[in-house]
C-alpha cells in the first residue's frame, strides 16, 4: 500500500475518498470530501512550486509557473491518483460508477487533492512527510510531457501577455457550478482584468472552465 493510504485515523481517510454523490445516496455516512480537496489544492501548488525552485536553479519565473501548472493539471494529478491507488478506493455513488467514474479525470484528480490535504492533517499538519512523497511523484512525470503542457498553458498565456501590455493586476477568474449531476458537475468561468470581461468558459471542473475562458480571451485578443 502506497504511504499516501497509510493514516493515523482512518475515519479521516474515508471522509478524503468520499465523493458527494455518495454522500446523496447514503445521507448517514457524514461528508464529503470537497473541503479536503481545497486544501490539498493549495498544498499542491506550494509543494510544486517548491519543487521547481528547488530542481531547477536556473529556470525563470515565467517558465517555472508554466511547468507549475503541467504538474498539477487535471490529468496528471489523475495519473497520481492511479499511481497511488485511488482510483477504485473512491467512494462514489451508483450513478457516478455507471459513468465511468473510476477512470474519470475530475473525480481522480479531486480525490488525489482530497487525500493529499488529509494526510497534511494526519500527520498534525506536518508539511514535511508530504515532501518526499510528492517530489517522488513529481520526479516520474516525464520531461518531454511537461514540457509540452508546459507550452500550451493557456492561463500563464493570457497572464503573458496582459503583464507584457501593461495590466495593473494579474488575471482573476470568477467561477461558479453552473448545473449538471453531482457526479459530472458543469462549471462556468469568467476572467477579468482590472476589472473588465476578457473571457468566458465552461467545463467539467473549475480548472477547466479557466482554461476555457482563457482560450476564449486569447481568441479574442488575436482578432
Amino acid at each position: 500500500m502506497h504511504k499516501l493510504l497509510m493514516f493515523n485515523d482512518e475515519k479521516l481517510l474515508r471522509r478524503a475518498l468520499t465523493h458527494r454523490s455518495y454522500i446523496n445516496e447514503n445521507s448517514g455516512e457524514g461528508g464529503d470530501n470537497e473541503r479536503l480537496e481545497f486544501l490539498g489544492d493549495a498544498i499542491l501548488n506550494f509543494l510544486s512550486g517548491e519543487y521547481l525552485y528547488q530542481v531547477n536553479p536556473e529556470m525563470g519565473e515565467d517558465d517555472m509557473t508554466r511547468r507549475r501548472s503541467a504538474l498539477v493539471d487535471e490529468k496528471q494529478l489523475a495519473r497520481f491518483a492511479v499511481e497511488v491507488g485511488l482510483d477504485f478506493r473512491m467512494r462514489l455513488g451508483q450513478g457516478a460508477i455507471r459513468d465511468g467514474g473510476y477512470q474519470n479525470p475530475n473525480l481522480l484528480s479531486s480525490t488525489f487533492e482530497a487525500v493529499i490535504g488529509a494526510y497534511y492533517l494526519d500527520n498534525s499538519r506536518n508539511i514535511e512527510v508530504l515532501r518526499p512523497l510528492v517530489a517522488q511523484l513529481f520526479d516520474s512525470v516525464p520531461k518531454e510531457v511537461m514540457a509540452v503542457r508546459s507550452n500550451i498553458d493557456s492561463k500563464n498565456k493570457f497572464q503573458e501577455l496582459m503583464q507584457a501590455n501593461g495590466a495593473a493586476t494579474p488575471p482573476k477568474y470568477v467561477t461558479e457550478k453552473s448545473g449538471g449531476a453531482d457526479h459530472a458537475p458543469e462549471f462556468i468561468s469568467r476572467v477579468y482584468v482590472d476589472g473588465k470581461l476578457y473571457g468566458e468558459g465552461q467545463g467539467s471542473s473549475k480548472k477547466n472552465a479557466e482554461k476555457q475562458a482563457a482560450e476564449d480571451a486569447l481568441a479574442k485578443l488575436r482578432k
